[in-house]
């Protein structure tokens, strides 16, 4: 990443601007960081996928010496010359929770007395947040073997960034719930297997880009099938 330093002198007259470069002078190294599907602490300048996003940003600072650097973190919406947010810490965290693309830039004020050395990202971060999607499947088959033997989501989901799922049998008895679009019913109740049948499944959920689910069907538990279409006995 590069970087533009300048070097600002207080005069009687105003204040001149000298751009300068030098391992001397005190700088800042931002960078993003955030967990990635597998679990991982990956480290980068970009960020392309689904809401909820929530990354740390750090600045990472060097040769500050005797000077006090001022932190300012911009968050700017596409297309908007304000920021929607700014913070004012050396390292921050931020959970993105809507559609649409942002840049986090990291300005940092190195003060000592009169002096200042003005330090800006040659380039800001970039998050691109993408418009919701949320489909399910009309049955599973929880025979143990291993294949579709949970009823979940279709793949493919994103930016879910609040959800509520509930499975209730003929009698309106609630079965089971979850909150996480990741997780599904295994189908079973009460740590017993419910026989085969149709069940009735009730989605609430909200997408990052304001979309609203509300999903009411009947599912169907399958448990004698299996994925070649031969029965189990």
């Amino acid at each position: 990443m590069q970087r533009f330093i300048s070097f600002l002198l207080t005069l009687v007259c105003g204040i001149i601007t000298i751009a300068a470069q030098s391992d001397d002078l005190p700088t800042a190294n931002p960078v993003m960081t955030y967990t990635d599907d597998d679990g991982q602490e990956v480290s980068e300048t970009q960020y392309d996928g689904s809401a909820p996003f929530k990354a740390t940003f750090k600045a990472c600072p060097e040769h500050t010496g005797n000077y006090t650097p001022l932190y300012e973190w911009r968050f700017t919406r596409s297309g908007e010359t304000a920021p929607f947010l700014v913070r004012y810490d050396q390292d921050t965290e931020y959970e993105f929770l809507q559609s649409g693309t942002f840049s986090v830039e990291l300005r940092v004020s190195f003060v000592q007395g009169t002096d200042t050395i003005a330090y800006e990202m040659d380039e800001p971060f970039s998050i691109a947040i993408s418009e919701s999607k949320l489909e399910v499947p009309n049955a599973f088959t929880p025979n143990g073997d291993g294949v579709n033997d949970v009823f979940r989501v279709k793949e493919g989901y994103k930016s879910i960034v609040s959800f509520k799922a509930m499975v209730f049998d003929r009698w309106g008895k609630k079965l089971y719930e979850w909150t996480d679009p990741a997780g599904g019913w295994d189908g079973r109740s009460a740590g017993h297997a419910v026989p085969d049948g149709g069940y009735y499944l009730n989605i609430q959920a909200r997408g990052a880009d304001g979309k609203h689910y509300n999903i009411k069907k009947v599912i169907n538990v399958l448990r004698g099938y299996t994925e070649s279409g031969t029965t189990t006995e």
